[in-house]
Parts: structure tokens; sequence; C-alpha cells
């Protein structure tokens, strides 16, 4: 178990965060657990969560060795453990594993949870044929993290990254003063539906940099999509044909996509 005194200043403010956000989130445990994205997947082909799962399916998770980078509440790894993968996840938030492993209890499956930081893992060499980091590494330092995943990863292993994402170029528009003062002030609560949105104090969205450091982890790159241009940004996902159009518009702009995404799907080989 990794203890608080041994963590960086960063980490600290990440564990205290989300150990408040692991209280506000008590009654997770209370409601059913929905099963449809690995049941079907390839429903929601516009929103980048499920084309995640039309890939995990695909690989034959069955009997292998399964890591979730950064769990929280094991949604991930209950997932992945129903489609039979031998499941181990972790967290640096005892109060988000203490949910993970009872809904883990309540539905009956097996999955390993472990308290530790993703710059440096308890795992052995070579050890793991799927690691799947979603939602994690723009809470992290993202090469140690890296350098530790390609660590435990056995030879031919698959890294899938799925992450919120803004290009450079994007991002400088999105921090210049009228977006700041005027219009996410005004947009955040009907985009986020709260008025304090899930944002930690040193979480910052993976750029062309970040994603390029992902890539050359990778062997290859079998999958790189990306979606949201406008969804998550300027109206919030529940609105499903804006969405619908939304990755419609993505595909056509493939050739800049990249510059326009606000979310990334990429995944390939491990590179030894």
């Amino acid at each position: 178990m990794q203890t608080s005194a041994s963590l960086t200043e960063r980490q600290q403010r990440e564990l205290e965060y989300h150990r408040a956000h692991a209280i506000e989130n008590e009654a997770l445990l209370t409601r059913p657990f929905s099963w449809d994205v690995v049941e079907r997947p390839a429903v929601r082909w516009w929103n980048a969560y499920w084309q995640m799962y039309v890939y995990l399916t695909r690989l034959g998770l069955a009997g292998k060795r399964v890591l979730v980078v950064g769990c929280g509440f094991g949604d991930d790894a209950l997932r992945l453990a129903r489609l039979g993968a031998e499941v181990s996840a972790f967290d640096l938030s005892p109060e988000s594993l203490s949910i993970a492993r009872r809904l883990a209890d309540r539905e009956h499956l097996r999955v390993r949870f472990d308290e530790m930081p993703a710059e440096r893992l308890g795992y052995p060499d070579a050890h793991f044929d799927v690691v799947v980091a979603r939602d994690i590494l723009h809470h992290v330092d993202i090469p140690p993290t890296l350098a530790e995943i390609a660590r435990v990863s056995r030879d031919g292993a698959v890294l899938v990254v799925n992450e919120i994402y803004s290009h450079s170029i994007t991002e400088r528009v999105r921090r210049s003063s009228f977006v700041e003062r005027t219009l996410y002030p005004a947009l955040r609560r009907f985009v986020y539906s709260r008025d304090r949105p899930y944002i930690t104090e040193d979480e910052r969205k993976l750029t062309e940099a970040d994603l390029a450091l992902v890539t050359a982890r990778l062997a290859r790159i079998d999958v790189e999509k990306h979606f949201n241009m406008v969804v998550t940004r300027l109206v919030p996902d529940r609105f499903e044909m804006l969405a619908r159009a939304d990755r419609l518009a993505m595909m056509a702009l493939r050739p800049i996509g990249r510059h326009l995404a606000g979310r990334v799907l990429v995944a390939g080989p491990v590179a030894r």
C-alpha cells in the first residue's frame, strides 16, 4: 500500500480531491450497474467510450491479464472482468477503491484492486496482456507512467488510451480572455450540469506532444480516432443528435481532426 508521506505534492492533492469525490458518490452502491457498453458496444458509434469497448471486445479478453490504470470506482475493471479477463486495477484513493471492491463483490466478479500511484507500479515486469488507461493520463506525470506501463507489459501487449485532449492551437483559444472570463462561466452549468465540474487542480488535457509520447510507446497504431469538436465543450453529450453530428463532422474533417478534437482514442501493441 502506498503511504501518503511518500506521495508527491501533486499526487497528494489528487488523493485528497478523489477522497472527497468518493464520499460524495457512495450512492453508486445502491444503483444497478450497467453492462450495455460490453453487451452492445457498437450501438453508440459516435461515443469514444463505447468505441473503446468495440476495440476491447474484439481483442478476445477471456483469460487475459488486463490492467486498469487509475480505476476510480471500478467501472472498467468490472466490465472487463465481465468479459472474462483476469483484471488488476489500481488507484490512489482508498475511498474510491472501497467503492470499487464493494461493487465487484456485489456483482460477484473477481478483481484485484491495489492502492498505488501510476508513476510507480507494484506489479512485476512483463505481466499484462492488455493495459487500459481511460481518463487518467491527464492526472499524472505522463513519461514515468508510460515507462511503468511498458515495464509491466508482456511482449505483444496492447495499450488502450482514451483521454480528454486539446491541440495546443485549440487550447490557446480555450484560454483566451473572452472564453475564460465570459463564455466558459456562462456555459459551465449547461455543459457539466453543475456549477463545480469534476476537474482537479492539477489535471491538464493531453496535447499533441503528450499524444506523441503515447504513440511513441507503441510498435504500431491500430486505432487513432478523434472525438468531441463541440460536445463537452459547448454542449453536453446528453444531446444525442448533436453528438452524432459532432462525430460525423470529425470523421469528415479527419485530416485536421486532431487539431479540433476534445477527446482521443488510441491503441496498439506496446513497443519493447
